[in-house]
């Protein structure tokens, strides 16, 4: 059977866009969990998202001095976007592996933040995630599905 690996875009405003996929993401997080310990209704492998990010930002070279995010946005395959305040992701985890493989049906990883705003925030199928820094955000949680599309997303037939 043929690995399908699923390209996950990451962007930061002072990094710019890269592209990554899951494995490597869990590689560059660490330590693992299966995220029943986060979530008990939950299935699958996951990894810490601050772990991740502070282990990202070092890999790039980022500082403590710099400017730290306000929000995350992410970005699923089905047009669902979520806007978390940053100070929501303690807790927060990344389910990359179901079953000592990949995540074939939510993948490729699936967002989880039990602390949030709502009871717990789950964002399947994340495709695309933006660490972003705004002065004027307002430190609330939203999401839903995206209702406005850039004339290239449509050509593409996103």
């Amino acid at each position: 059977m043929e690995r399908t690996v699923r390209t996950i875009r990451i962007r930061h405003e002072d990094i710019g866009e890269e592209l990554t996929d899951a494995e490597a993401m869990a590689a560059l997080a660490g330590e693992t969990f299966p995220i029943r310990e986060r979530v008990p209704e939950a299935a699958g492998e996951a990894f810490d998202w601050l772990s991740w990010y502070a282990a990202w930002r070092a890999a790039r070279g980022l500082t403590a001095g710099d400017a730290g995010p306000t929000h995350l946005k992410l970005e699923a395959a089905d047009g669902f976007e979520a806007i978390v305040p940053w100070e929501q992701l303690s807790g927060a985890a990344v389910v990359f592996a179901m079953d000592g493989g990949p995540l074939a049906k939510n993948g490729p990883l699936r967002f989880y933040v039990p602390n949030g705003t709502s009871k717990c925030l789950n964002v399947k199928q994340v495709i695309g995630i933006s660490i972003e820094r705004d002065r004027n955000f307002r430190g609330e949680a939203s999401y839903g599905f995206k209702t406005t599309f850039q004339p290239e997303e449509l050509r593409k037939g996103v």
